[in-house]
Parts: C-alpha cells; sequence; structure tokens
C-alpha cells in the first residue's frame, strides 16, 4: 500500500527515469534516451528517426475541440518534435484506443480525416496501424523518417551561443484558458487563441533549414517555454540570460484584459510548437536568413552564460524564470 501511495507522486519525468534505468542500453545509439526522437544508423550515411507520443482525451483534449481537430494534433506534436532535430518525417504508425460512444461511423472518419491531414500538411503518409476500445480516446503515432545530416540534441550549447525561438508565446496558454471558461475574449482575439489550441504548426520547415552546423542545441517548446529552456541549459551545463519577452500581440491583449501575468502565458503554458535553440553567433547571420528564406523567423531572445541560472532581464526588472511546466501525473 505504501509502494502505491509513492508511486502517485512520481511525475512523467521521473517515471521515464526510472523505465530508462532498467533498460539494456543499445550501443552506438545516436541521440541520449529522453532527447526529442530516438535515432539509429542504418546503411551508409543514412539515419532512421523514430518517434512514438500519445494524445489521451482527458489530459490533451479540451472542450470545444473537435476529433478532426484532435486528431490532426496527435500528429503535429510529433512532427515537432521531428522539427527540433531536422529530421524529415516520412510515415506514420497510428495506434487509436476509442470507447463505445466514439465506435460511430462519423467519429472515425473525423479522426481518421484529421490524421491524413496531418500526416500530408507536413510530407508524411499514414501506412498502418492498429484500434482497440478504451476507456477514453487514446491516439497513438509513431513517426518515421530519415536523415543524413547531424542531429541537433538537446546538448550542446556554449557559453555566449545566442538563445533563439521560432515564434512568439502565449497565444495557446490564453487560447487554453478560455477552453477552461478562465478568462473573456471576444471575437477576432477569442478566435486567434482558441485556434492557436486547436490548430497548432509544427515548425518543420524552420528545423530542415537549420539542418548542419548552425544550432549547437534543439528541443521543441511543447512542455512549455521555462521547461524547454531549463532542459537545453541542464543537458548542455549552461544558463541563460534572457532580455526579450517574446509574447504575441493576442496574448499581451488577454493579459491586459483579464489581469494575467504576461510572463506566466509565455513561460509556463505550453502546447505551443516553436523551437527552442541556440546558434553560434558566427553562424546567426546565416541561420536567420536560412528561416527567412523559408518564411519563417528567428527571434533572438538571450545568450548562454556560465551562471547555470535562467534570468529574465526586461523592461528594467530581474526574475529568475523557475523550472516549471506541464507533466503528466502532476499537472
Amino acid at each position: 500500500m505504501a509502494e502505491n501511495m509513492s508511486n502517485k507522486s512520481l511525475g512523467e519525468h521521473e517515471i521515464i527515469r526510472l523505465i530508462q534505468t532498467r533498460l539494456t542500453p543499445m550501443q552506438g545509439i545516436l541521440v541520449p534516451f529522453g532527447d526529442d526522437v530516438s535515432a539509429i544508423n542504418l546503411k551508409g550515411a543514412q539515419v532512421a528517426v523514430l518517434k512514438t507520443d500519445m494524445l489521451v482525451g482527458k489530459t490533451d483534449v479540451p472542450k470545444g475541440m473537435s476529433l478532426f481537430a484532435a486528431a490532426r494534433k496527435a500528429v503535429v506534436m510529433n512532427v515537432s518534435d521531428f522539427a527540433a532535430k531536422g529530421a524529415l518525417p516520412v510515415a506514420v504508425l497510428v495506434a487509436i484506443g476509442l470507447p463505445m460512444a466514439l465506435a460511430t461511423k462519423e467519429a472515425v472518419a473525423e479522426i481518421a480525416e484529421g490524421l491524413n491531414a496531418g500526416a500530408r500538411e507536413y510530407g508524411a503518409y499514414v501506412v498502418g496501424g492498429d484500434t482497440n476500445e478504451a476507456s477514453d480516446l487514446i491516439i497513438s503515432i509513431t513517426l518515421f523518417g530519415t536523415v543524413q545530416n547531424i542531429l541537433a540534441l538537446r546538448r550542446g550549447a556554449m557559453v555566449g551561443d545566442i538563445l533563439a525561438v521560432t515564434g512568439l508565446f502565449g497565444r495557446a496558454a490564453a487560447g487554453l484558458r478560455l477552453l477552461l471558461g478562465e478568462g473573456r475574449a471576444l471575437g477576432r482575439l477569442r478566435s486567434v487563441l482558441v485556434d492557436a489550441v486547436c490548430s497548432p504548426m509544427a515548425r518543420l520547415r524552420e528545423g530542415l533549414a537549420l539542418r548542419g552546423d548552425y544550432v549547437s542545441a534543439s528541443i521543441d517548446s511543447s512542455d512549455g517555454l521555462a521547461w524547454s529552456i531549463h532542459e537545453l541549459a541542464q543537458q548542455s551545463g549552461v544558463g541563460f540570460l534572457l532580455d526579450t519577452l517574446p509574447i504575441a500581440s493576442e496574448a499581451m491583449e488577454f493579459a491586459v484584459q483579464n489581469g494575467v501575468d504576461p510572463v506566466e502565458l509565455v513561460f509556463y503554458g505550453g502546447e505551443e510548437y516553436e523551437l527552442v535553440l541556440t546558434v553560434k553567433p558566427a553562424k546567426w547571420a546565416e541561420a536567420q536568413a536560412l528561416i527567412q528564406a523559408v518564411g519563417g523567423c528567428l527571434i533572438p531572445i538571450g545568450k548562454a552564460t556560465c551562471e547555470k541560472q535562467i534570468i529574465l532581464d526586461f523592461a528594467g526588472q530581474k526574475r529568475i524564470i523557475e523550472l516549471r511546466g506541464w507533466e503528466h501525473f502532476k499537472g
């Protein structure tokens, strides 16, 4: 009984760590356990890249999100991890768990259309999978792809490297609050914020554009910007001094209207599939030009430091960015 009670207090990251310590490590593995993807050598210079992630109705599908949007999101959140490594997705396997209430022609068709839309949007195909009865909606995606160049790992940032993101933050955090009935926004503002939750975009073009030696460390931001920056810092043995608050104008408008701290929306919301990466200063101009060439943006928000803290120095105030973010089994 005591052991069961203890297990209830574990968070997702500790559960993964416990599982990892009981697995036989594969020799010569290219990506360490716990990074955004897994990868193994094929013949020649080819590398197989693998990723699996699961969407569950209770924790990942807020009220107001359609089955189409949920199924598409299940694919997008896997593609986002490929983007963080500069890997091209090719094929998707899907395992679907359905409660009896969703085992209808209409519901299944909507899920299938969402899966196909998400895959084709990024050049991949759904090639197979499995279905089963479950107590909640479960969509588990396994993504396969290949890469020839060096994968950008979570570790590798050096003191002086520029910390950058591929977009602005806060929309999804504000949109989720709206879907949960926490806060108020009308008209176009509400539409933009809710759309950020229901129709996320993976930054695959940006990730592919930066393949090579432009990026020293990279991660996607789906668990929250604060958590992602802390992960880069811990894996690389550095800290970060941030001099920019990368907040979307709609998120700031929501924050002002509802008395919400904009820093909370930016750093601790999660479910925003931007890339968080470090770039060597000598490569910055070239990296920025490559991103602009594919229609994206690369926003510098700080630099890596030898002091192992994450500090935001913005608008005349310094704040420590805490290690917080979404974690299953803890919330």
